[in-house]
């Protein structure tokens, strides 16, 4: 089987596979963390860092790794560096640390990242190992933060609200607000309205994907016909002779 350039690879991790909307991994800090789209993108770049980090070890080990336990050294590889990534926000980030909570250690049981390390990095060279980790990662990145933006606007009237956990002091004036005066729906916020988000967001994507394929039917049936038009007339006719 060829090889996928890094277009496809890319592509696959943004959209076509999309560990979020297509696979269907990771849900539980998708769902549970995304009540602000501070909080998912945040848990976004940790959950990205760490597959990147991971896929690229994954990679450089591959050939060293006996096949018998190659699950449980990759499952220690993604908890060092989720430990790593968890002292580091702790460290530096530690309003959103406190906001995200038990989600952080908790990456080490994504099954989207320990699936990429041993359907893709364990079989790939370091270049596209990473270049896998950073799509699927970024996709999986703005599903979370599209995802936690939706929910907070619609339930709280805001955007970005405390952005300058993740940002800095200088992001305080970097969200949008409606007004104290505005009546958000409490379903968004709640769980129910996570469930709900993602499945109008997973019909979007499905419909979109749907569009996409119907308009590439009708120009190859344009291009085939032009094709067939400019053809010399008796070409394919049967031969007399």
């Amino acid at each position: 089987m060829a090889e996928k350039g890094y277009g496809a690879l890319i592509g696959d991790g943004l959209w076509s596979n999309n560990q979020a909307l297509v696979a269907l991994l990771g849900l539980c800090p998708l769902l549970a963390v995304t009540t602000t789209a501070t909080n998912g993108l945040g848990m976004g770049l940790a959950t990205t860092t760490v597959i990147v980090l991971s896929n690229a070890t994954v990679s450089l080990i591959r050939n060293l790794v006996r096949p018998e336990v190659r699950l449980p050294v990759f499952v220690l590889v993604i908890a060092s560096f989720v430990t790593a990534v968890e002292l580091t926000m702790q460290a530096q980030f530690y309003g959103l640390y406190l906001v995200l909570g038990l989600f952080i250690p908790l990456i080490v049981t994504n099954c989207a990242i320990i699936g990429r390390a041993e359907a893709f990095a364990s079989k790939a060279p370091l270049d596209r190992a990473i270049v896998d980790g950073l799509a699927m990662g970024i996709g999986f990145t703005l599903v979370l933060m599209v995802l936690g933006g939706l929910r907070e606007f619609l339930g709280q009237g805001t955007l970005f609200y405390q952005a300058d956990l993740l940002l800095g002091a200088g992001a305080k004036g970097f969200g949008l607000e409606l007004g104290d005066d505005f009546q958000g729906a409490l379903l968004a916020i709640l769980p129910p309205g996570a469930f709900i988000g993602l499945g109008i967001m997973i019909a979007l994507k499905n419909l979109i994907d749907k569009r996409i394929e119907r308009l590439r039917q009708m120009l190859g049936s344009v291009s085939a016909k032009r094709t067939a038009a400019r053809a010399p007339a008796g070409e394919g006719a049967p031969s007399n002779g």
